[in-house]
């Protein structure tokens, strides 16, 4: 008989699960919600319906994210960094450096041929330092998100975004378009601003290829482009990279899960129901 076993990432911005045997099975994205505990429960079930399984085919579940502790069905809670670790080697084997732009925060991490965590950093203070820093200016340019990627690496002369603080780069990038800067240029400057923030940052560890970029930024092509050009190095991308963290948790549920049956332990796990709530 198979053996299931479930990931949930609950982080800042955005919820992540994965269920996996022997390879991914399914996999479910949704928006982080304020009521997490409600949000685990709708988000387990759609991802139980998309597998096509009942919640007690899982043999092991691990919660992981900022809102790890906001899901009573998990087994085990484990801290983002080691989780993104894990998913990450399972999908590149020679990743030995990883950098990840959420919603709210940037990390880098290195790792070892096994998917061990060796250094991390993080800068999870300023919003210019993440994410939210191309959401802001984006909106203020009326541009839908998943556009500024296409957009910027039309650019030929990136600007030159010289505020680092996120209010100031918006009323930056607003004087700058009213000067007659195209767009693209805007973007590209954008991006090549928080690439310069974040690669200061994870040069701080000692950085090794392979070099794989996560989190919702890593869908983002202009900041590709941009961390590229400041690492001066190849970065490569998953298929979907806003779940390495939650596949990672399965990944670890699953070794956990085997070490205790090798030793013929005994492993606790939570009750397995969820509550079928109405989220509005």
């Amino acid at each position: 008989m198979p053996e299931y076993f479930a990931g949930i990432d609950i982080g800042s911005t955005m919820t992540k699960a994965v269920i996996l045997s022997d390879r991914i099975i399914a996999f479910v994205i949704g928006p982080t919600g304020p009521e997490q505990r409600r949000l685990a429960d709708k988000v387990m079930e759609e991802l139980l319906d998309k597998a096509d399984l009942p919640l007690k085919a899982l043999t092991y579940i691990i919660s992981t994210g900022y809102g790890r502790i906001n899901v009573p069905f998990a087994d085990k809670q484990v801290t983002e960094i080691s989780c993104h670790a894990k998913g990450v080697v399972f999908l590149f084997p020679g990743a030995r450096t990883i950098i990840d732009i959420g919603g709210q925060d940037s990390k880098g991490i290195t790792i070892d041929a096994t998917g061990r965590t060796t250094n991390f950093i993080m800068n999870d203070k300023c919003a210019a330092g993440s994410g939210r820093f191309v959401e802001v200016i984006a909106d203020s340019l009326g541009i839908d998100l998943d556009r500024v990627g296409d957009i910027s690496i039309q650019s030929n002369s990136p600007a030159q975004i010289s505020n680092i603080c996120t209010i100031w780069a918006q009323q930056e990038v607003a004087a700058r378009l009213a000067e007659g800067t195209p767009v693209p240029d805007l973007l590209a400057g954008v991006h090549r601003s928080l690439a310069d923030r974040v690669v200061r940052m994870v040069k701080r560890l000692k950085i090794l290829p392979d070099v794989i970029f996560t989190g919702g930024g890593a869908k983002n092509k202009g900041l590709v482009q941009a961390l590229e050009e400041y690492l001066d190095a190849k970065i490569l991308v998953p298929p979907e990279p806003l779940i390495t963290g939650a596949l990672g948790a399965a990944l670890l549920g699953k070794e956990i899960f085997h070490r205790a049956v090798s030793k013929n332990q005994l492993l606790e796990t939570k009750p397995r129901r969820l509550e079928t709530i109405q989220i509005l």
